[in-house]
């Protein structure tokens, strides 16, 4: 026996040397592995545990689902029972439906399996003879679609042909007047050049008349002369006012003639004809006398104007920079006018209209620079605004009860004051049994958040309950705890389904995520009791470990949390194409639609009226109403990351749908939109939470736009730069893309054909569309309270007077 110990200790000793050495290798290897192998090891755990989190919430999803159907079937069933309960009785008559209400798998009989497979079966006969109707009813809607869209071209291009035959003709009549226009301008002048001659020549005969009574003053020579002369100067006047008519109408058919729409070609056009016209109408005189008048008048308006010099400085020296600008950018027109005159007619219109859409777009930028700079410094002067009110206000239930500091008067009428003594509370509410219901009624069922989150201190209600709770532990009653809990929770899922609005879930939220850090915070382990104050950590639970019930409330802020992104994405989801689509945010650029193409109106006629400064003061409402209800920041970061990509999905899919919105003019919108979101996001330090890069897919969908999109290396450039976007939305934005001037050019399908090769070694999704239905996982981290519960006061206005603090 002692032999075979001592073999079978050697063996275990070599096995144990083996089992060492084998363990030290593998130390080895460990130590060896590189640090981006062990990092892309970390991100591979973290994006399959991302992955299964997805996954169970959205099973968590289908079970509330299901619990929601099974809840109306059983109201039915019972509904039937009713019905039937005079003809037989089948079932119990003592059947309670409030214990089948907390249980949540129950075991039904034979019957009444069978009976819900029939209805399940007829529901889904019925269920797919609907599907197939609405499926022929969508095939002929369709081809209704199509037909009338190819009706609409023809009459489109019909149009299109009419419109050009007309401007032909208004031109053709345009040029025949503007000839005899010009003809008669030359004979008008050969005519006042006649004249001019003949009074001359009058003069001089008047002054070389022999003797005084040929020229004397009421001589019959005079007289006549006289009358000629009067006669003549009336017909100069006319013909002046008519020479200075076709001066101006020649000038006009000249700027149509360029389509010149720019105030300053104007200006400078109708600046030179009069200085031409001074110099040649002065000669006689006239008018250097109405000069010299002026002159004098101008004098006298120079004395009175003197007084008020020094408050006009600073407008002048605005006006003096404003006129320079002017008088540049009219030499810049000058400059382009004169160049064009070299070009042919086509080219000489192309560049004009190039010129003004260039001013107009950097004239565009500049004012909307102001009002972007006008609206951050509005959201500042409304933050401190807000804050005032807060800091100047008196919040209920913040400050100690007065009544325990009213003066009272005396028989003697002097003031004496009475003070309560202090008492040192433990944070804990007691109420008795048959209070129950009540507490959950006035503190969740018909409790308004809007008064609550606006006086009182965010969480109260959690902090309420939880106070309660514990004093239920300290007792050791467990089934007050049981019913407390279970009670709580069944009336705010009643609440939430009840009143659906985003105001009530966000508070709801709020106050489940800070009932369950409670629950953690005070449970006595220590990952989570090491944020507390020795005070805090006094008020521990002592009897049960309620660490079931957390998984439970989490369960329902995964739930609270899914519902609060549906109801936003209800609220923002019309908004999203007219504000970041349609809407002509940067004006003069996007006023040209695409060639031949019809204009598109929106799908609903409220949706115009959306733009994006409504999304922007939206996404105030929702960021400023879950800060003041006590949502947690990671919580609100997430929130706003989904909206986000609410936002992206939404764009993005209406551009791949719509080809009036692929042009070159629609990038630079979208783009310009992103970048407000952007500075939304800035201003409200967000740039952390992910919601950027949610935007990514169409940023580089703006990109793609404004690119060009002709050479090899343009190709290289879309491949390298669109990381976010999948080849079949790269090839169908391309695809669509429709120039909306002639400077621009269609995408050849050469240029298609080179990017589909370049991208397709690709490992992604075939699927075209965002899927715009997705709900992030979420969690929630623990966040510890710093209030402590013993000072915690019970407002007068939710009339709890019921309950006693201990």
């Amino acid at each position: 026996m002692v032999a075979d110990l001592n073999e079978k200790n050697t063996l275990l000793k070599s096995e144990k040397d083996e089992m060492n050495r084998l363990i030290q290798d593998q130390e080895q290897q460990i130590r060896e592995i590189p640090e981006s192998t062990q990092q892309e090891s970390t991100e591979h755990l973290q994006a399959h545990l991302n992955e299964e989190r997805f996954r169970y919430q959205n099973l968590l999803t289908e079970h509330l689902k299901l619990e929601e159907r099974y809840a109306d079937l059983r109201s039915e069933r019972e509904a039937a029972l009713d019905l039937s309960k005079l003809g037989h009785n089948r079932f119990d008559s003592d059947y309670s439906s409030s214990q089948s209400e907390s249980i949540h798998s129950s075991v039904l009989t034979g019957s009444e399996v069978s009976s819900l497979e029939r209805e399940d079966a007829v529901q889904t006969a019925s269920d797919v003879s609907l599907l197939m109707k609405l499926q022929r009813r969508v095939t002929e809607l369709e081809k209704e679609n199509m037909d009338l869209q190819s009706e609409m071209d023809t009459k489109e291009e019909q149009l299109q042909l009419e419109r050009t035959k007309e401007l032909e003709d208004c031109q053709r009549v345009l040029g025949a007047e503007r000839d005899y226009e010009a003809l008669k301008r030359q004979e008008l002048d050969s005519d006042n050049k006649k004249l001019k001659k003949d009074l001359q020549d009058l003069r001089q005969s008047l002054s070389k008349g022999k003797g005084s009574k040929v020229a004397s003053p009421g001589g019959q020579a005079y007289n006549v002369v006289l009358e000629q002369l009067n006669s003549t100067n009336e017909e100069l006047e006319v013909r002046k006012e008519e020479v200075l008519i076709l001066r101006s109408q020649l000038v006009n058919q000249e700027a149509f003639k360029h389509k010149e729409t720019g105030s300053e070609g104007d200006s400078g056009d109708s600046s030179r004809s009069p200085t031409l016209d001074l110099r040649e109408l002065n000669e006689d005189g006239e008018l250097w006398m109405a000069y010299e008048s002026l002159k004098e008048t101008n004098r006298i308006l120079a004395s009175q104007l003197q007084t008020q010099g020094q408050s006009h400085e600073k407008e002048v020296e605005g006006l003096r920079a404003e006129l320079q600008r002017i008088k540049a950018e009219l030499g810049q027109q000058q400059q382009m006018m004169s160049d064009s005159l070299e070009l042919p007619h086509d080219a000489r219109i192309q560049a004009s209209l190039q010129h003004e859409i260039s001013r107009l777009t950097q004239q565009n930028m500049e004012i909307l620079e102001q009002t972007g700079k006008q609206d951050k410094m509005i959201r500042k002067l409304k933050k401190h605004l807000k804050i005032y009110m807060k800091k100047f206000g008196d919040p209920e239930g913040v400050h100690i009860e007065q009544s325990s500091l009213e003066n009272v008067v005396g028989e003697s009428g002097r003031q004496v004051s009475i003070v309560r003594k202090e008492r040192d509370f433990q944070g804990m509410l007691e109420y008795r049994k048959e209070d129950e219901n009540k507490l959950f009624k006035i503190l969740i069922t018909e409790l308004k958040p809007r008064g609550v989150a606006v006086n009182l201190i965010p969480g109260l209600p959690a902090y309420i309950l939880f106070m309660c709770l514990r004093h239920a532990d300290y007792a050791n009653d467990d089934q007050r705890v049981s019913s407390l809990l279970n009670s709580s929770i069944n009336a705010i899922k009643s609440v939430l389904k009840k009143r659906g609005e985003f105001e009530t879930i966000s508070f709801w939220l709020a106050n489940t995520c800070r009932f369950l850090h409670c629950l953690k915070q005070y449970s006595g382990e220590e990952g989570y009791t090491k944020h507390n104050t020795p005070r805090q950590n006094e008020h521990c639970l002592s009897n049960f470990d309620l660490s079931e019930y957390c998984q439970v409330l989490s369960d329902l802020a995964i739930q609270i949390y899914q519902q609060l992104i549906r109801v936003i994405e209800n609220i923002i989801h019309p908004m999203i194409a007219p504000a970041m689509l349609e809407q002509e945010t940067i004006q003069g650029v996007m006023g040209v639609k695409p060639t031949g193409m019809r204009k598109r109106t929106s799908s609903f006629p409220e949706d115009r009226g959306h733009s994006l400064e409504s999304i922007l003061k939206q996404l105030d409402v929702f960021y400023y109403t879950l800060l003041q209800h006590g949502n947690d920041t990671e919580l609100v970061r997430r929130v706003i990351k989904q909206q986000f990509y609410l936002i992206c999905c939404v764009t993005l899919n209406n551009l791949l749908l719509r080809k009036d919105m692929c042009s070159w003019s629609k990038g630079l919108q979208i783009r310009y939109n992103v970048c407000q979101l952007e500075e939304w996001l800035l201003d409200k330090d967000l740039h952390g939470s992910g919601a950027r890069e949610s935007l990514e897919p169409l940023i580089q969908a703006a990109q793609l736009l404004q690119i060009k999109k002709k050479s090899q290396d343009d190709a290289d450039a879309i491949c390298t730069m669109c990381t976010a976007l999948t080849t079949q939305q790269i090839v169908k934005i391309l695809s669509l893309y429709t120039p909306v001037n002639e400077f621009e050019e269609r995408v050849s399908i050469s240029f298609i054909k080179s990017v589909q090769n370049l991208l397709k070694d690709r490992k992604e999704s075939s699927q075209l569309l965002m899927d715009a239905k997705i709900i992030f996982s979420v969690t929630f981290p623990f966040n510890p309270s710093s209030v402590a519960l013993e000072t915690i006061q019970l407002p007068s206005s939710l009339n709890l007077s019921f309950l006693t603090r201990v």
